[in-house]
């Protein structure tokens, strides 16, 4: 079983999210959401990693950027032009262009640049991921193509959430079937042996 693609889900950085008043007066707020190639471990034993082709076909979405993945608090929108997203060899970096007339973003931002605030999260579907059990005993999930829905500016950061639920989930499923496969082994060599 590989992890449901229904479950909506949502992984967190800490990072250097910058504060600054660009061209003219816009003020922004940008930053990396997500970092390539950097195993995190979800708990004891278990990893997970984003793979660098893993925002290449959802970039186009109609992506929002949050505020504590508050769909209320909405602090831009790519399709309006005040949120930009792109992808190097780091990771997916994003610039948030500040509304002047939204008082909530304005405190945000303030609190932002002071440092009060300095993470960062991303709501997505996994469409598509590699699962790696490993020899030790230990598993590791590369994830290749995301559904990305928004990105957030988040006080505290959530990744103990409903997928590493469903992560735990798969992993008690895939150690029951190799419990059940080592008992028909070895009573298909307790036959061979009594005849």
């Amino acid at each position: 079983m590989a992890m449901d693609r229904e479950i909506r889900q949502t992984r967190s950085l800490r990072t250097k999210l910058e504060t600054r008043a660009a061209d003219g007066d816009d003020m922004v707020i940008e930053g990396y959401f997500a970092v390539f190639n950097r195993q995190t471990e979800l708990w004891p034993g278990a990893f997970e990693e984003i793979a660098p082709e893993a925002f290449e076909r959802t970039l186009g979405n109609d992506i929002r950027a949050l505020a504590n993945h508050e769909t209320m608090f909405v602090l831009g929108r790519n399709k309006a032009g005040t949120l930009e997203l792109k992808t190097d060899s780091h990771g997916l970096w994003g610039r948030i262009k500040i509304n002047p007339d939204d008082v909530d973003a304005m405190n945000l931002y303030a609190r932002v640049k002071r440092g009060d605030v300095d993470q960062c999260s991303f709501g997505f579907n996994i469409v598509r991921e590699e699962t790696d059990w490993r020899d030790d005993g230990t598993v590791k999930w590369t994830i290749r193509e995301i559904d990305l829905h928004e990105v957030s500016v988040v006080t505290f950061p959530a990744y103990a959430d409903t997928g590493v639920q469903a992560r735990k989930a798969e992993v008690a499923q895939h150690r029951e079937r190799q419990l059940e496969q080592r008992k028909h082994n070895l009573k298909a060599r307790l036959k061979g042996n009594g005849s």
